[in-house]
């Protein structure tokens, strides 16, 4: 199967769905993120928020200072966002947050659209 049709990714886009449908664009992305780990914890689907990356240096450890906002069964990152667009240097971010995770597979939600499937974006490392 490809990651592209994975269930879990589609289960993760249909709780940011519900959220964004509920809730509408123009709130803070706390407010996103703590609902978001509220409906993904009713859906039953394992996650963990705030997890901490340690980055490296040629040998020297610069600390865990990078926070991915929320981790899906070790699987999937979520990079949540709340800007009026999304720009390059968020797809970065989140590459890097995957590099870094060892992670594939991540997701880049904007809640600060009309329809929030215009603001999902998917990539794989």
């Amino acid at each position: 199967m490809e990651e592209e049709d994975d269930p879990l990714t589609r289960a993760v886009i249909g709780s940011a769905i519900e959220v964004h449908r509920i809730l509408g664009p123009g709130l803070l992305e706390s407010v996103y993120q703590r609902s978001l780990c509220h409906e993904l914890e009713l859906r039953g689907i394992p996650f963990r928020p705030f997890v901490r990356l340690p980055v490296r240096y040629k040998g020297l450890e610069l600390g865990n200072d990078l926070v991915l906002d929320i981790l899906v069964e070790d699987r999937l990152v979520l990079e949540l966002k709340a800007v009026d667009t999304l720009e390059s240097v968020h797809e970065a971010q989140l590459l890097t947050y995957l590099r870094l995770a060892g992670v594939r597979l991540g997701l880049l939600i904007n809640f600060n659209v009309r329809f929030l499937k215009d603001g999902v974006r998917r990539r794989i490392l």
